[in-house]
């Protein structure tokens, strides 16, 4: 099975903290950019049929009654192994290997490496959530194109917009990598590795980086938020019996549907690829295409330009945040929900005040699944029986508390953390 290599664990006052830049790398650049992307598929790929050829072989001898000890020895799925089988076999697997740096193909057998151990360790238990299958060759055509460089020239150059890369040279970046360089230069950061990937229509390099990041103390440590999230507001924010502010769901993809429906219209009269047929698209569906993509990729960079706002001015403010551990992947099987629940992104949210809290010492405290925050009255605590999705004011039975049900969750989950302290 395979061993990876333990968690890298940042110094005493560090951090590891990404920044990430766009590029705008020339046509010669990009080509550069796909191949090792592309290299780091096809190593990944070379990986895997590797290793269910052996698993077949075995499985077939095992079919003949051989017994265990006399089996075809089974391959490591260590990364060292496979990365030791790919030295070996790459003259003949690849002769054109030296085009691209080393780090491509490294980065594709790691990533085999991780998914076969997440296999295993969900197959015996070891991982949380849905079961995971064995892992799939990538195809070229839909597989995202991303390599990852460890080793080797990675530096900020001084003139603030250019990075350097193994086997690809300087690139220009699209914005000014000052804030990084200013660490960087004072000694405070240290570059771990780089990833480049092609995201929203663009090439992006993100670089992973222990950073020192001085003490920091909340505005009002001692003030704790409860956070509900929500369709309608995009999180209602409640401190206890104190004041409530309603966060508005800017719901970007709602806003563009109908510019995305005049643009889809528009793609599907033109000629697009056919793998059937072998067509190739005219250059009219070509042109389309990249209009609807880039409404596409505005609603994104907007709705996460949106969340990192409400994410930082939380763990600014707040000593203790607390969230629900919502079921989101339940309530995207639920088709009149899916859409509106992808576009809030309530899983994001989760994620950017977990680690953001972190980095100030701050406490995020995640309520129960099963904790019945809507159908408890934050006045008296009764319980209700049933509160349906479509009663959107708590109406108590015991007591004269009447209330949006979305500010009721709310001040329960900011009661939650002083009844269990």
């Amino acid at each position: 099975m395979a061993k990876l290599q333990a968690k890298f664990q940042a110094r005493s006052g560090f951090v590891v903290q990404a920044y990430r830049f766009a590029l705008d790398p020339n046509a010669g650049q990009a080509r550069a950019l796909a191949s090792h992307c592309g290299a780091a598929r096809m190593a990944f790929n070379w990986g895997l049929a590797l290793i269910k050829a052996n698993l077949g072989q075995r499985e077939a001898e095992r079919s003949y009654d051989i017994p265990d000890e006399h089996l075809t020895p089974p391959l490591s799925w260590s990364m060292y192994s496979l990365r030791k089988a790919w030295n070996t076999a790459k003259e003949q697997v690849a002769p054109w290997w030296r085009e691209n740096s080393k780090e491509a193909y490294n980065s594709g057998l790691e990533r085999l490496a991780v998914a076969l151990k997440n296999w295993s360790d969900s197959k015996n238990g070891k991982r949380k959530g849905p079961k995971m299958g064995f892992p799939a060759f990538r195809s070229k055509r839909t597989a995202g194109l991303s390599v990852r460089f460890t080793t080797g020239t990675i530096r900020l150059e001084d003139d603030r917009r250019h990075v350097t890369l193994p086997r690809l040279g300087a690139i220009r970046t699209h914005e000014s990598t000052r804030k990084l360089h200013r660490r960087l230069s004072a000694g405070s950061a240290r570059i771990l590795s780089a990833t480049v990937r092609h995201e929203r229509g663009r090439w992006l390099v993100s670089f992973q980086v222990e950073v020192q990041r001085a003490a920091s103390v909340a505005a009002r440590p001692q003030a704790v938020v409860g956070v509900d999230l929500g369709v309608k507001h995009l999180a209602v924010l409640a401190e206890g019996a104190g004041e409530v502010r309603y966060e508005p769901n800017p719901a970007h993809l709602q806003g563009s549907l109908k510019r995305l429906r005049r643009l889809s219209r528009r793609v599907s009269r033109r000629q697009g690829p056919d793998r059937r047929t072998g067509a190739q698209p005219s250059n009219r569906w070509l042109s389309a295409n990249a209009e609807r993509n880039r409404v596409h990729h505005r609603v994104a960079n907007l709705r996460a330009d949106g969340l990192h706002k409400l994410t930082t001015r939380l763990a600014a403010e707040y000593g203790t945040v607390v969230i629900e551990d919502l079921n989101v992947a339940g309530m995207l099987r639920n088709r009149r929900l899916a859409r509106r629940v992808s576009d809030a992104g309530f899983g994001e949210i989760r994620r950017q005040i977990t680690y953001k809290t972190g980095w100030n010492g701050e406490a995020v405290r995640v309520a129960g699944r099963w904790y019945p925050s809507s159908k408890t009255c934050s006045g008296c605590g009764a319980v209700k029986a049933k509160l349906p999705l479509h009663v959107r004011v708590f109406d108590c039975d015991d007591c004269p508390v009447v209330m949006d049900r979305d500010e009721n969750a709310a001040r329960n989950l900011a009661a939650l953390v002083a009844s269990t302290s």
